[in-house]
């Protein structure tokens, strides 16, 4: 990518990476509900793509586009080369991951770690950039730390820019890299949009795009009047619906959005053929057990996946199965509130 370029992807509305959870199924499921929102891979180590099963881990379907890789690793030379993958197995955009804060990535020198090290970053995104004409992008925290002033994002922003990169997710917490979990490091460090914002206003020209405790399509509008873009975690995965609206709202579709019944009809095919390949259908489910979420009958749902899921020899049937007992609590509760009004307007 030239230095300097606009980034070639929308980034109105992403979901974000997310460690086992955002694997090629759950996107596929995605998929079939916001057509426009950007989708990312989990996390994968440059070590994992250049020694490891690359279609194993970068294979993907094409129905998943729009699709970024984000990769983990600090050495110049091999996130070139797996950038250089990246646009062979068709991807759509590059990301380096600058905000994870774990041991493991830690023991790797790369993740979070990363922002004491920003000239190591800018070398980073210079060969990346280099070696593909993907869109380079990098997703970071607001520091880490002590290392947390605005002062330390704007020059880690600014190099960043520097080296040619146009496009940066910013985490709106900082991370600890001793003393809590990643778990904690996702709940317990201040969230404060407000210096995402300023990124924004100091860098205009940079696609800034937000993260960090969004859990609603509402929030994200909000984000949207301050930033470029606004990046959904674990709220688009355990209430994944709230994203059937999410073309029409951000995206100008005239769409108005699959059914919670119409998802899991597009889904099954795409069960079969995963099963009929070797995979169990668990490996899909466990992504669908919040299609329901709020919505009468979905605790069945959920029970129903996870007892049915685990079976010998199960398959799609345990997904119709499942969808049979919500659509038959749905009428239960239709037929108990038609009686209540027929009730109250006899007594009136």
């Amino acid at each position: 990518m030239r230095p300097g370029a606009a980034p070639a992807i929308d980034h109105r509305l992403s979901v974000a990476p997310m460690m086992d959870w955002t694997d090629r199924h759950d996107r596929y499921f995605l998929r079939l509900i916001t057509h426009r929102a950007l989708l990312y891979t989990e996390m994968i180590t440059t070590a994992a793509i250049l020694h490891g099963n690359r279609d194993r881990l970068l294979g993907h379907d094409a129905a998943e586009h729009p699709l970024a890789l984000q990769l983990g690793g600090a050495s110049p030379a091999d996130l070139a080369a797996c950038a250089r993958i990246a646009e062979d197995y068709g991807f759509d955009e590059v990301n380096l991951n600058v905000g994870c804060p774990s041991d493991r990535v830690q023991s790797g020198r790369f993740g979070a770690c990363l922002m004491a090290e920003p000239e190591t970053v800018a070398g980073c995104l210079a060969a990346m950039m280099s070696a593909t004409d993907l869109p380079v992008t990098v997703k970071t925290r607001t520091g880490i730390d002590e290392r947390d002033s605005y002062g330390h994002l704007k020059d880690f922003v600014a190099t960043v820019a520097g080296a040619g990169c146009r496009s940066i997710t910013v985490h709106a917490r900082k991370a600890w890299l001793t003393g809590l979990s990643p778990k904690q490091n996702r709940e317990v460090p201040p969230l404060d949009y407000a210096r995402v914002y300023r990124v924004k206003q100091d860098f205009p020209d940079l696609d800034v795009v937000i993260n960090g405790g969004i859990g609603s399509l509402d929030e994200a509008g909000r984000h949207l009047g301050h930033v470029d873009g606004a990046m959904i975690g674990r709220g688009a995965y355990q209430t994944p619906y709230m994203l059937a609206d999410a073309d029409r709202r951000f995206f100008d579709s005239a769409d108005p959005g699959p059914t919670r019944e119409g998802v899991v009809r597009a889904l099954l095919p795409y069960v079969e053929a995963q099963c009929a390949a070797g995979v169990p259908v668990k490996a899909v489910t466990r992504h669908i057990l919040g299609l329901f979420n709020g919505e009468p009958g979905a605790r069945l749902w959920r029970r129903a996946l996870s007892e049915l899921a685990h079976r010998p020899g199960a398959g799609p049937e345990v997904i119709e199965a499942a969808l049979e007992r919500i659509v038959s609590a749905r009428q239960q509760t239709a037929d108990r509130n038609l009686r209540r009004g027929a009730d109250l307007a006899i007594s009136a």
